[in-house]
């Protein structure tokens, strides 16, 4: 009889394996990257690591002036440029005690609520895209082309619309938009009951998404977490509803906080798609409003070189992605001394590593999906 001994190498022991998923991967909306440890197919760990993408937009603005500082903010979340234009002049503004004219107020309003629906449309094709489901995409495509042509016809842009000036807005409307822009909203909100039944109505993509990434009300208030992604998990918080900007104070009785208190990937995308109808409602309410105004200016005349007094403020705008903060300090002169820019992205992706641990590698990308975050507002 003959003994055999046979050595039991490194491989079979218990041992944790480091993965990089990115930072060029497709189920990341751009350049992100995420090292993940593993104990088998579940995570232990997640560290977002970001800044593959950073243009050092912050610093830019120091070395421009007030009006073309909107050109640099209008880039980081590339799918909300208009809101994005928003908080940086109304923080001018504000620098200036500028009161801009009522036209310009609710066109803006009209504008962002616009531009809020096409935001959510792409994330509302393109979350059900990276479960597997191709379909909803080519709906919200059709829905983001239908609005698209009226924000391109208003600024001349579709992605970077470059509309917004210190004092209101570049001009006035064409003739004839308020009602193609009334035919687009209508339109597009008689085929939105497709995500409720294409999307929500599917059981494969509510057993992907319900009872995953699970983030509780104490994570969303640790991490800075707002927008839709707070809202789902019972943070009751809407800058529009709660320290209203623009024309929101008036629209009370139209605005309606999306909430849930599950916190997991398919309250977040119900969020969003009961949000994308709000703002629809919205569009419709300030185009009957705009009807009813007088023709006027739309915008304030303003001198050559704009120069901001010395001093420093913050405004904040609750941007289809969450809170965006802009805190601006002036030395008095035409460009920013300092211009912190608080994008709601940065904040959202930390949630991961409260998200993941624990998770299975199957359900990653659900997750990551599930917060809706563009990685240019993150990296600036």
């Amino acid at each position: 009889m003959t003994e055999t001994t046979i050595g039991i190498g490194g491989a079979a022991e218990r041992t944790d394996m480091v993965l990089n998923i990115g930072p060029q991967h497709p189920s990341t909306h751009g350049v992100l990257r995420l090292r993940i440890v593993l104990d088998g197919e579940r995570i232990q760990h997640a560290e977002p690591v970001v800044g593959y993408m950073h243009r050092g937009a912050e610093k830019l603005f120091e070395a421009r002036d007030y009006r073309q500082i909107i050109m640099l903010a209008n880039r980081h979340d590339w799918l909300s440029a208009f809101s994005n234009e928003l908080g940086v002049v109304m923080a001018v503004e504000r620098m200036l005690g500028m009161e801009v004219p009522e036209r310009a107020v609710w066109t803006r309003t009209l504008l962002a609520e616009l531009n809020r629906v096409l935001n959510h449309l792409m994330f509302l094709g393109s979350y059900p895209l990276e479960l597997g489901g191709i379909t909803p995409v080519f709906h919200a495509f059709r829905e983001r082309e239908e609005l698209q042509a009226v924000m391109e016809e208003v600024s001349g842009g579709r992605m970077h619309y470059m509309f917004n000036r210190v004092g209101g807005l570049k001009e006035d409307l064409p003739a004839g938009w308020l009602g193609r822009a009334r035919d687009a909203v209508a339109s597009v909100r008689s085929r939105m009951d497709v995500y409720d039944g294409l999307v929500l109505g599917n059981e494969i993509f509510r057993a992907r998404t319900r009872g995953v990434g699970v983030l509780s009300a104490g994570a969303v208030h640790a991490y800075g977490v707002s927008g839709p992604i707070a809202r789902a998990s019972g943070v009751d918080f809407d800058l529009r509803r709660d320290e209203p900007y623009l024309a929101y104070g008036e629209l009370s009785e139209t605005l309606k906080v999306v909430t849930r208190t599950e916190g997991d990937c398919l309250a977040r995308f119900e969020c969003l798609l009961e949000q994308t109808h709000n703002a629809l409602d919205l569009a419709d309410a300030c185009l009957d409003r705009m009807a009813e105004l007088a023709p006027g200016p739309v915008n304030q005349r303003l001198p050559k070189v704009l120069k901001a007094p010395e001093g420093h403020t913050y405004a904040w705008t609750e941007n289809p992605l969450g809170v965006n903060g802009y805190y601006l300090v002036s030395k008095g002169e035409k460009t920013p001394y300092r211009l912190k820019l608080r994008s709601a992205s940065f904040n959202n992706i930390q949630a991961l590593t409260e998200l993941l641990p624990g998770t299975l590698v199957a359900d990653m990308v659900a997750i990551l999906g599930s917060l809706f975050f563009v990685v240019g507002d993150i990296d600036k």
